[in-house]
């Protein structure tokens, strides 16, 4: 089997869960393919980790998407963030089993194009969480960065605790929620 670019970043992104400080050899090995065909396609790591963290952006992107939050913020009402919050826990865990390794990967963003993206989702997820205090759906005595910062830091400990085996994956979304909303909760 001849693997494409895209194949070989998906396996890149699958030994990185695992092994965040895994080589370019491993890299290869576990994509299926020799050092010289993963040069082909990515000639260095840093070009590696520049299509991992554009997999990751457009996969963050997609989640605050298909939970709905600019919808939510437009709307307003607690209902909508209610429903567009446990969409978004919903979506996290994918996210953090798929692209866990970029949470803390800043190799990964160091394009300013990605630079960009990056500050458009989180400015969505400000925006979604200004949107959650007005509502009454999380609490307004914090600021909406620092909400968004607790949120990060549960996914970073999220993507530990499934990478160590600490929690099963069907456990995950629930403490996630819980933890954010009991947490943050108003």
């Amino acid at each position: 089997m001849v693997a494409n670019r895209e194949q070989i970043a998906r396996a890149a992104i699958r030994r990185l869960n695992a092994d965040p400080v895994a080589s370019m050899t491993q890299i290869a090995e576990s994509a299926g393919v020799s050092r010289a065909t993963l040069h082909r396609h990515f000639a260095s790591r840093e070009e590696l980790m520049g299509e991992l963290g554009r997999l990751s952006v457009a996969s963050w992107r997609q989640v605050l998407d298909d939970a709905g939050v600019d919808e939510a913020v437009a709307e307003g009402s607690a209902a909508a963030i209610t429903a567009a919050l446990d969409a978004l826990c919903h979506h996290w865990i994918r996210d953090v089993e798929e692209f866990g390794f970029a949470l803390t990967e800043t190799g990964a963003y160091g394009h300013d194009e990605l630079l960009i993206a990056v500050e458009e989702q989180h400015a969505r997820e400000h925006a979604f969480y200004a949107a959650a205090q007005h509502a009454g759906v999380v609490r307004g005595d914090m600021s909406a960065v620092w909400i968004a910062h607790a949120a990060f830091g549960l996914l970073v400990g999220l993507r530990e605790a499934l990478r160590r085996g600490d929690i099963a994956v069907r456990d995950g979304e629930r403490l996630l929620r819980e933890s954010f909303l009991r947490g943050c909760a108003a």
